[in-house]
């Protein structure tokens, strides 16, 4: 049976939920309302002296008042409104200073979830025992009190009424909680909501987590992705001539087994990278660097892709970073040639005074002339890279060539 429409937002969890987080403000209001009436009565008697009253409240009141502006009490009271007032509210950012603003407003917060809570408090203990009082002596219940004397007044023509104004107190104190709760949980998010500092430090953080997830997809799909083109093209080779070449077949699988493992040492990498917590150690990662271009080309050589290759300057002494980045984006070029392109691949690195230029040149192949295959995440993983040094990136048809163009800059990244 379903409940009066009035009593509807009386029964609601969140109301009762609510109800509690008042009900708390109240249990934390007392050892203060305890401290008034403490000093209030020392004030009214004449033997002790007003002045030393008056120097003990002002100690006692910067006392009390100190816990108030702590940051504790306002992570507390973010984690009690998320989960008994259901708003949603960040977590203070750790390390992080809060400012002046914010900690009077927490501390404006604190004062009025204590007031509320008090007057909650207050109306539970002189409300309730009076509606009840009302409805036990319309059932006729004993109270306590004689027939003549229970409530002055009232005799036994308008006692009727006492039941209803009980049922009208109740409801009315389950509203007056109901309307606070509300009202608090809409101001939670104003006062205890994030300064502006703590949402730049929280978009911050969000950034470099976001960032490294873009960098851990990249090196898994530069890795892996150009370690199964190559053993693709080897086993089909291999498949192909495989009753009448057996030392190709040799040579392909020897060439399958070295680039499988390599592409386990960087999984391993990017495994260890996203199973580490913070008190744990990471697996180191693997440097693959354009000094290991010629080891590349070679691979990419016997996965039956011809490759020339020209480079100029010393690719050795080159920033460890734009090394790095350099290798990927050749790895990447390769990779896309042998799955889109036909026919050989020109590789040109220069190592300039002032930037590393690489050049990667293969005819198109036929998706890359039917206009599909003009981007993906090769290409974009190519351009993240690309900006993050502060380069530029073409890639693109040229006549009836595939041609892609980057240029790293060395420039403060030694």
């Amino acid at each position: 049976m379903k409940p009066p429409a009035v009593l509807a937002p009386l029964l609601a969890a969140s109301t009762w939920r609510r109800g509690v987080f008042l009900l708390l403000g109240g249990v934390l209001a007392l050892p203060y309302a305890l401290l008034a009436v403490t000093f209030a009565q020392l004030l009214t008697q004449q033997a002790v002296p007003r002045a030393l009253v008056l120097a003990l409240l002002a100690v006692a009141a910067g006392i009390a008042a100190v816990p108030v502006f702590l940051d504790g009490p306002r992570a507390l009271e973010i984690a009690a409104a998320r989960s008994l007032l259901g708003v949603d509210l960040p977590d203070p950012a750790p390390g992080h200073s809060t400012d002046r603003e914010t900690r009077l407003r927490s501390a404006l917060w604190v004062a009025l979830h204590l007031v509320s809570g008090g007057l909650v408090v207050a109306a539970l203990f002189s409300a309730v025992p009076m509606a009840l009082a009302f409805i036990a002596h319309q059932a006729g219940l004993d109270t306590g009190l004689t027939a003549d004397d229970r409530f002055g007044p009232f005799d036994g023509r308008n006692t009727g009424w006492l039941s209803v104004a009980g049922v009208v107190v109740l409801v009315a104190l389950g509203y007056a909680v109901a309307g606070l709760g509300a009202l608090a949980a809409s101001m939670a998010p104003v006062l205890l909501g994030p300064a502006e500092s703590e949402r730049v430090a929280a978009l911050e953080a969000r950034a470099a987590r976001l960032a490294g997830r873009n960098r851990l997809a990249r090196e898994l799909h530069d890795s892996v992705g150009h370690a199964l083109t190559v053993t693709t093209l080897q086993a089909g080779a291999a498949r192909q001539v495989l009753d009448r070449d057996p030392e190709f077949v040799r040579r392909a699988l020897t060439a399958i087994e070295e680039v499988g493992r390599t592409a386990m040492d960087d999984l391993d990498h990017v495994l260890g990278l996203l199973r580490e917590t913070g008190g744990g150690t990471a697996v180191p990662a693997p440097q693959r660097t354009l000094a290991d271009l010629d080891r590349l080309l070679a691979e990419t050589r016997a996965a039956g892709l011809p490759v020339e290759a020209r480079h100029s300057g010393d690719l050795v002494d080159l920033p460890a970073v734009v090394s790095r980045e350099g290798y990927r984006i050749v790895q990447e070029g390769l990779t896309n040639a042998a799955r889109y392109g036909r026919g050989p691949v020109t590789v040109r690195v220069d190592a300039g005074p002032d930037a590393l230029e690489l050049e990667l040149v293969n005819a198109l192949g036929p998706v890359r002339r039917s206009g599909l295959g003009r981007g993906g995440r090769g290409l974009d993983g190519m351009r993240e890279r690309v900006l993050l040094l502060g380069g530029r990136l073409t890639a693109g048809p040229d006549a009836d060539r595939w041609r892609i163009r980057a240029r790293l800059p060395l420039e403060g990244t030694r």
